[in-house]
């Protein structure tokens, strides 16, 4: 079911959100947090589509707040309901001109009552998302350095304003990667690691991310190096852990697929594909206490890397 509530208020909205849900039987006692989705337009329908998704493992309401600030003021409004928004509720809120002035008063209303917030910025986040109006309202704050704005300092400005609580879409695909290196360094010869490399697209913030976080864990130097991208290796291609018995490589093949070679064994084919949008939000709402290791990695171990070459 979908709604349209045009040139609206922010009470009206609330009661209307009451009405439906009366009329329609559905129940909201289940849902677990509130999902709000800062967006500037353009991203909102992919980024709607994501939570409506992630709502499956994780009941909630998703308040989209689109802000056009140049549009002749107003506030517009749709709620979605039923098959229109998966398991939660939908509030899509574009406020134009004026009333996108005061982001928390918009939202404030629509929260639903002692339960976590969690804000997403799928593109243009402000500069320090922890002091924005939204953000201090919310437990756990999610940006995406691969998207807008697409700046090769990106990481460092992320780490400069690090606040528990906010996390980056790009290093949470970036689990795979982890599980697969951290599982062989778990078996014999258990030698230590002496030096690594990491090789990526240089579009790609993930890659910087995992040379950041070997070099964290691992205390060996990292060379972080691009390589030009083709249709599927447009993020991490490769990373190598040097041993004294020889090179561990981890290689990707497709965008589905890679390799790990290690010594004395034969190569191996792994399943490693490339983690979807609805994935990464899904990973990230499973927690709502701050992830300490990515605050670690964006600031300690992006302090301790040496800047890529080509």
């Amino acid at each position: 079911m979908i709604v349209d509530l045009p040139d609206t208020t922010v009470s009206t909205i609330a009661k209307k959100l009451v009405s439906v849900r009366e009329e329609g039987g559905a129940v909201a006692l289940g849902r677990v947090l509130t999902l709000v989705i800062v967006s500037t337009g353009g991203f909102d329908e992919e980024a709607i589509d994501a939570a409506n998704a992630a709502s499956r493992e994780h009941p909630m309401r998703v308040i989209v707040l689109v802000i056009e600030p140049d549009a002749s003021t107003g506030l517009d409004a749709q709620i979605r309901v039923g098959g229109d928004a998966g398991a939660s509720e939908v509030v899509v809120l574009r406020a134009r001109g004026a009333a996108a002035g005061n982001q928390e008063s918009l939202v404030n209303g629509l929260l639903l009552p002692d339960a976590p917030v969690v804000a997403w910025w799928p593109e243009d986040p402000p500069v320090d998302v922890a002091e924005s109006p939204i953000g201090r309202m919310a437990q756990r704050r999610i940006t995406d350095a691969s998207t807008k704005p697409i700046a090769h300092d990106r990481l460092a400005q992320l780490g400069s304003v690090y606040a528990p609580g906010d996390t980056d879409l790009a290093w949470t695909r970036l689990t795979n990667w982890r599980e697969q290196l951290a599982a062989v360094l778990d078996q014999p010869p258990f030698e230590p690691v002496t030096a690594v490399t990491v090789v990526g697209a240089g579009s790609s913030p993930s890659t910087g991310l995992l040379a950041a976080w070997l070099r964290l864990k691992l205390d060996v130097a990292v060379e972080w190096r691009y390589t030009d991208s083709d249709e599927w290796a447009h993020g991490i291609r490769s990373v190598t852990l040097s041993r004294a018995s020889g090179d561990i490589v981890l290689e990707r093949t497709s965008a589905t697929d890679a390799t790990l070679t290690q010594p004395g064994q034969p190569t191996h084919d792994i399943v490693l594909p490339r983690r979807s949008l609805r994935e990464c939000l899904a990973e990230e709402l499973r927690r709502l206490d701050p992830d300490l290791l990515y605050g670690r990695v964006i600031t300690e171990g992006w302090e301790l890397l040496d800047p890529p070459t080509r």
